[in-house]
Formats: C-alpha cells, structure tokens, sequence
C-alpha cells in the first residue's frame, strides 16, 4: 500500500496533533512500508511523505493544509478560508445528548423498522414509551403510519436525519449489529448522558420543585397565621368596652 494516502488518512482521522514517531510507529505496525530496510528508512521515507504531502496541500487548489503543530502534524483550513468555515459553523446544529435507553431504542428502530412501541418495549424488556418522544424531538425517528392490527398502533421509522449523522446513504447500508454498536459510541463520543445522570437530574429537579412547593406551602401556612392573630386582635379590641368620662 502506498505510504503517502496512509498517512493522509492517519493525519485526517487524529484529534490532536500526531507526532513523527506515532505515525512510523502506525505505519510499521500495518505491513511496513515498501523499500524501507529498517526502522532508520522508514522514518526517512515517512518523513519525506509527511513533506510532499505539506507542499500539495499548500497548493492554492485545496482549503486545508498539513501544518506542523505542537510537535505533530495536523490538517487545518488555510486562514484565507477562515469566513466562509466561521459561517458555516454558525449554521451547525447543537450536539445531540442522549440517555443510552434513548440509544436502545434507536438502534431497535433502526433494524427492526417500522416498528411500534409495544414491539419496541418487547425487544428491550422495559417500557420505551417515555424516550420515543426524546427521539421524535431530536428528528431522528418519525412517524409511520399505523399497523394494521387491534388498536392499530403507531409505527416509526428512522429519518433523513439519522441517516446523516450515521453517515449512511440508506437503510441498506445499515451495518451488523456490533459495527452499529461501535459507529453508536464514535458517533455519540462525549455526547451520551448515562441514564443514571438522567435519573439523577430527574431526581433533583422533583427535589427541587418539592422543596420549592413546601416553602410556598410553609409561606402560605405562616401569612394564615399572621392574619388569623390580626383577626383576633382586632376582635379584642372592638370587644374592649369603652371607659365613661365621669
């Protein structure tokens, strides 16, 4: 395999800067790299890539660029580039933070699809009626019509949405199972809200409201009491007899 498409695709998919040695060490670890006789030829020959890489993205044809960066290689928009990328990130739509029963369901929508709510539930083994509409608010599932059956349930399916944030051109290229499980955690990375922290932020936001109903119940409680003494107050005096000037 050629070196230099490697080591694109190495320096495209890395979060953070990737240093010289990281990358011989990714290149050799995946068959070696041809005519290098030692680990001394592949650092050179992946030097040399690294470089002819840098100069064709420093081309007036590409937006993006090899730079070196803290010690490693990294891509970046050229500066020229920099408004129209500013705009574009504007227009992007806020991460998607989902519980993982939220996931669950998805990935039963997703493959068993269309599908109902009792069918969903079935597959789960618990009730997924409250994360159906966390999932229509996000727009990745959407209605279906209704089965044909007694009561005739709602059927939903997966959307266009979904589709673009999986990256799949259609529902035909949904992947096995384990492959969905693995795009699910890449996809998802740093977005997911464990359905613990859901659980516990639903307990303190009725913790919360609890302790705010019981302090309007304790305000309300105390101006009752205060205006029961000033009605009694008021009726001792209008009782107190009053004192003739002899």
């Amino acid at each position: 395999m050629s070196l230099k498409p490697q080591l694109e695709a190495i320096i495209y998919a890395a979060e953070t800067p990737i240093t010289l040695e990281q990358i011989v060490q990714l290149v050799t670890g995946n068959g070696g790299v041809e005519g290098a006789a030692d680990a001394g030829a592949v650092k050179s020959l992946t030097r040399a890539a690294l470089e002819e890489l840098a100069v064709e993205y420093g081309g007036p044809d590409h937006g993006i660029e090899v730079r070196q960066v803290a010690g490693g290689y990294r891509m970046s928009t050229k500066p020229e580039q920099h408004e129209v990328v500013r705009a574009f990130a504007k227009s992007l739509k806020p991460p998607i933070r989902l519980s993982l029963p939220a996931l669950e369901t998805l990935a039963v929508i997703a493959y068993k699809q269309p599908v109902t709510v009792p069918e969903i539930s079935d597959i789960r083994g618990v009730d997924s009626g409250g994360v159906i509409s966390t999932l229509l608010d996000r727009k990745l599932i959407t209605t279906a019509g209704r089965k044909q059956v007694i009561g005739r349930p709602i059927l939903y399916k997966t959307t266009r949405e979904f589709l673009m944030r999986f990256g799949l051109q259609g529902v035909s290229e949904l992947p096995s199972m384990e492959e969905f499980e693995k795009l699910v955690a890449e996809s998802f990375q740093g977005e997911l809200l464990p359905a613990d922290s859901a659980a516990e932020e639903s307990n303190a936001e009725q913790r919360q409201s609890s302790a705010r109903f019981t302090e309007a119940e304790e305000d309300s409680s105390s101006s009752h009491e205060i205006a029961a003494q000033e009605i009694v107050a008021e009726d001792s005096i209008a009782t107190i007899p009053e004192k003739k000037v002899g």
